[in-house]
């Protein structure tokens, strides 16, 4: 099985690539803890925090319609090493002028500019990935850069959590900042030969199409990629799970961590132990889905899987009310990691299967934009419901919801696909 993984690696710009997500996710899920850790010292109410994290999710709906647009047009290995030596810069200012004005006003707006630059990136590692492996390696090669979020999780926010107590905030955004200077550095050798350029004057055009005035040839390549989102229905579904999935998450997040912080008695520790347990769940569960990918149907795997993991964290935070112990928590993280990780996998590959390669930004970023747009709004209302009612309800009510959607999905869509 393992034999297999390491053939990819061996290809040498993939490992580039590879290597660059492990360090700068690595930094990015640190920094995330930070932002808990500080807002949650600051105030326990579910909404502030979302305040706080929708910082990172606004970006979507201003870049993400346009991002696509140009990564298609850019070298992809231009834009990614491009992209994250800007959140470098951006999260190294963070603890510089938190240090200076004492104000967390001019960091929502670090964070704002952080995840902008990290729009184009996205799309653009997407598109890429078809660049440096063969087709027939890509159902391994999504299990891969997904292991990369893993990874990061179990490391990132596991010594996130020792890095904030010992070491303090300040720290943790220090060396966020490098692994973006390391990942940069990675992609920076990686050898393609590659159609597209960037040109000075494009940084003006895409100042022009954020405030609205956007010339012709984006409109008119923006409709092309939409036009074929919705006339392909593998992408069309694609698309639907998207946006489910991550109003699902977006719902989740804040209440899941608030759930944890009251049931456990700890702001960090204990949630960094949980978080470190899903991330290892979620790692395991992609590699073990990257080998039986071929055998199992795409749209099978997904439904079944959300499906399953919705009566999980049902069964999860009941029985971690009535034993609320670390112990008792970390095996149940494991496992609804290993019930969800396979989602994220099949849906990528779906769409590199199905899709055009020529249009691949364009739909990686509207995926983008759905899918935040999803996560924004959930994440907003389960938040401000969790100050009324209570996280634990909450959760209850949002696996119930899941598996009843995930049902329809299912009795919706051929099995045989």
């Amino acid at each position: 099985m393992v034999s297999a993984y390491f053939k990819i690696l061996f290809k040498r710009n993939f490992a580039l690539l590879w290597f660059g997500q492990i360090i700068s996710q690595f930094g990015d899920r640190l920094t995330q803890f930070a932002l808990v850790g500080l807002v949650s010292k600051v105030s326990m109410t579910s909404s502030s925090l979302a305040v706080v994290m929708s910082m990172a999710v606004i970006p979507v709906f201003i870049i993400s319609p346009i991002s696509g647009v140009y990564t298609d047009r850019w070298s992809k290995r231009k834009t990614m090493y491009t992209s994250d030596l800007i959140r470098a810069i951006f999260i190294l200012l963070i603890p510089l002028f938190f240090s200076r004005f004492k104000n967390l006003l001019p960091i929502y707006f670090l964070i704002f500019l952080s995840f902008s630059a990290g729009r184009f990136f996205i799309p653009a590692k997407m598109a890429f990935i078809p660049e440096v492996v063969n087709k027939d390696r890509i159902f391994m090669a999504n299990s891969l850069v997904s292991t990369t979020a893993m990874i990061a999780a179990v490391m990132g926010i596991g010594w996130g959590a020792i890095i904030v107590e010992k070491l303090g905030i300040t720290a943790a955004f220090v060396l966020d900042a490098i692994t973006f200077f390391i990942s940069s550095l990675a992609i920076l050798f990686i050898t393609t030969k590659e159609k597209g350029k960037f040109l000075p004057k494009d940084i003006f055009l895409i100042g022009k199409d954020v405030v609205a005035n956007i010339k012709k040839s984006f409109l008119y390549e923006l409709k092309e990629g939409i036009a074929y989102i919705f006339k392909s229905d593998e992408t069309r579904y694609a698309f639907k799970i998207y946006l489910f999935l991550f109003s699902y998450i977006g719902a989740l997040y804040v209440v899941f961590i608030r759930y944890i912080q009251l049931t456990l008695g700890s702001i960090t520790q204990d949630l960094g132990f949980v978080a470190v347990s899903l991330g290892a769940g979620l790692f395991l569960g992609s590699i073990i889905y990257g080998r039986a990918a071929h055998k199992i149907s795409i749209k099978t795997t997904i439904n079944s899987a959300i499906m399953l993991s919705s009566l999980f964290l049902i069964f999860y935070v009941v029985y971690l009310k009535n034993h609320p112990f670390i112990l008792v928590a970390i095996p149940l993280s494991v496992f609804l990691g290993i019930l969800i990780s396979p989602t994220f996998i099949a849906i990528n590959a779906l769409i590199h299967k199905e899709s055009d390669h020529k249009l691949l930004g364009r739909i990686f970023s509207g995926l983008e934009f759905t899918s935040h747009l999803g996560f924004l709004a959930t994440m907003f209302l389960a938040s401000i419901l969790a100050d009324i009612f209570t996280p634990f309800t909450i959760i209850i009510s949002i696996g119930i919801i899941g598996f009843f959607v995930s049902l329809i999905f299912i009795l919706k869509n051929d099995p045989r696909t």
